[in-house]
């Protein structure tokens, strides 16, 4: 499959929107309604400054500009204010994600409850305290940025809305996600479609999406159905490629070790699938695998061979391809309604998700 290089101005979106972010931030101090007394307060703003400003393919912000092209490419006002509720909203995600998973670095720096830990070495209750509070902090100013913009207080209500719901859905996905690797049995692609839809699409595409056509003056409701379906197709893709390149993927090219599912005894699309594929010997050595947070490099690379042998990486491949191939043919089914130009970014967008090396 050919896939077109993504246009100049999405780069442009988010070279504005990192701008717009610092900016953002320089004026939250001021903004906050903190006790004068308070050091922890704005401690924890730096942190999560320091987390939103460090890196990230702004993909959210990119969507919800396209979603606005598709009805005008005149300038549009709310977009900032949405733009900045999103990324909010992925902030306190990633918050809490590095929490649930203990990790220790993101984007090339600790995470926010790394630098608590640091912060509060004798005081772990207060690290892990402060941290949850942290990530709920950027979800309450995801939807604050929103009910403070000059937008038209019906257009504010809707995209705060939006935004709720969004939340909602992804923290039953996280719910759902650490169910998934409870279960005795391996989890069928229903399951694991759910999860992708919950955790991922909705608040990474489907909202953005919203958003961004609330914005130009559309009521998305009108297209729910169909959004949905999108968002969901290129959410699927997205969360197969990130489960793909955990397992097949080159270390050296994404900048961090493979094999992180297997380790955390997480039932991705890849851990799945090759349960699924192997038996006897083979299945007993990924068993062992699964969970074991010692597992070696070397313990790792074997079981990627053993999938490749299995046909899991090309099945893998498929899926991903199929799923996108569906979400372009509903993409291209918007000409004629919408602007051919952002009809051929979402068109192009789902091969875009399954080409991507990290």
């Amino acid at each position: 499959m050919t896939t077109e290089r993504p246009p100049d101005r999405l780069v442009r979106h988010q070279q504005r929107f990192d701008r717009l972010f610092a900016d953002y931030f320089d004026t939250l101090g001021t903004t906050l309604d903190a006790p004068l007394f308070s050091r922890f307060a704005p401690e924890c703003v730096e942190l999560l400054r320091d987390l939103s400003l460090r890196g990230g393919k702004r993909m959210r912000v990119v969507l919800l500009h396209e979603a606005a092209r598709l009805v005008t490419d005149e300038p549009v006002e709310g977009l900032d204010a949405a733009a900045l509720s999103v990324e909010l909203l992925q902030t306190h995600g990633l918050v809490h994600d590095d929490l649930i998973d203990d990790s220790a670095t993101r984007r090339g720096g600790p995470t926010t409850y790394y630098a608590y830990r640091e912060r509060f070495p004798e005081h772990p209750r207060a690290a892990l305290g402060l941290t949850v509070l942290a990530g709920d902090l950027a979800l309450a100013l995801s939807l604050r940025v929103l009910l403070d913009s000059a937008l038209p207080a019906e257009v504010r209500r809707a995209m705060a809305e939006v935004q709720t719901r969004a939340a909602a859905d992804t923290i039953v996905g996280q719910i759902a996600d650490l169910e998934r690797d409870f279960a005795a049995a391996v989890p069928d692609t229903g399951v694991l479609h759910d999860v992708a839809d919950h955790k991922s699409a909705r608040y990474s595409v489907f909202a953005p999406m919203r958003l961004g056509l609330l914005a130009a003056g559309v009521r998305p409701d009108t297209h729910e159905d169909e959004l949905r379906r999108y968002a969901r197709l290129v959410g699927i893709c997205g969360q197969m490629r990130d489960d793909y390149l955990d397992l097949f993927g080159d270390a050296a090219a994404m900048g961090k070790p493979t094999g992180v599912d297997l380790r955390e005894g997480r039932r991705s699309y890849a851990v799945a699938r090759l349960l699924a594929a192997v038996t006897g010997p083979e299945r007993a050595t990924v068993e062992q695998a699964l969970g074991d947070r010692s597992g070696t490099p070397e313990t790792v690379a074997a079981i990627r061979a053993m999938g490749e042998r299995r046909g899991v990486a090309d099945a893998l491949e498929a899926d991903m391809r199929r799923c996108a191939a569906q979400a372009r043919q509903l993409a291209l089914g918007w000409h004629g309604r919408w602007r051919a130009e952002a009809v051929d970014f979402f068109a192009a967008l789902p091969s875009w998700s399954v080409e991507r090396a990290g």
